[in-house]
C-alpha cells in the first residue's frame, strides 16, 4: 500500500539540465533588459519584477506520455484529475490526448524524432488510442543523423 501512495505521488516529468553542451537553452527575449522598463504613474513607487522569466524550460514530459499510454481503456476522468496533481501544467496532456475529432492524429511527433500513439477520450469518456493497428514500422525516419524512437523504442533506418 505504501508504494503505490508514492507512485501516485510521483511527478510525471522531469527536470532537464539545459546548460549542457548540444542542449538548445530556447532562450528567446533578454527579459533581463526589459523587466524594469515599465514605468509607474507616480516614479516614486515603481514597481520592480523579479529576474524571473516566463518560459519552464527544461522539462521532459516522457514520464507522463508512457502514463498515459499505460491508461488506454481506463476512464478519462479519472485519469485527469491524477495526472493534474502531479504536473505542473496540464499542457502535455493534450499533446497526445485529442478532445475533438478533428485533433485526432495516428502518429504524434513531440521533439524532433520521439514519436507517440496518438490518444483521443470516445464518446463514453474512456482514453482510446486513435489508430490501434500503429507500430514502430509506420514511423517514417527522414535522416540518417537523428535516432527516431516510437514509444522509447529506437526505429531503424530503412532504404
Amino acid at each position: 500500500m505504501r508504494t503505490h501512495q508514492l507512485n501516485k505521488s510521483r511527478k510525471l516529468y522531469r527536470s532537464v539540465n539545459t546548460t549542457t553542451r548540444h542542449r538548445s537553452n530556447n532562450p528567446g527575449a533578454e527579459y533581463r533588459w526589459e523587466r524594469n522598463r515599465k514605468k509607474a504613474d507616480d516614479e516614486l513607487l515603481v514597481n520592480r519584477e523579479t529576474m524571473h522569466g516566463r518560459q519552464n524550460r527544461g522539462r521532459d514530459y516522457t514520464p507522463l506520455f508512457y502514463f498515459l499510454i499505460k491508461q488506454i481503456g481506463k476512464p478519462w476522468g479519472d485519469i485527469f484529475s491524477e495526472v493534474c496533481g502531479r504536473l505542473d501544467t496540464t499542457e502535455p496532456v493534450f499533446w497526445l490526448v485529442a478532445l475533438h475529432e478533428h485533433q485526432q492524429r495516428d502518429l504524434v511527433c513531440i521533439g524532433e524524432s520521439s514519436f507517440y500513439p496518438g490518444l483521443f477520450v470516445d464518446e463514453n469518456g474512456i482514453l482510446q488510442q486513435v489508430n490501434p493497428s500503429i507500430t514502430g514500422k509506420d514511423v517514417k525516419v527522414t535522416c540518417r543523423c537523428c535516432t527516431h524512437t516510437y514509444i522509447g523504442e529506437p526505429v531503424p533506418w530503412v532504404d
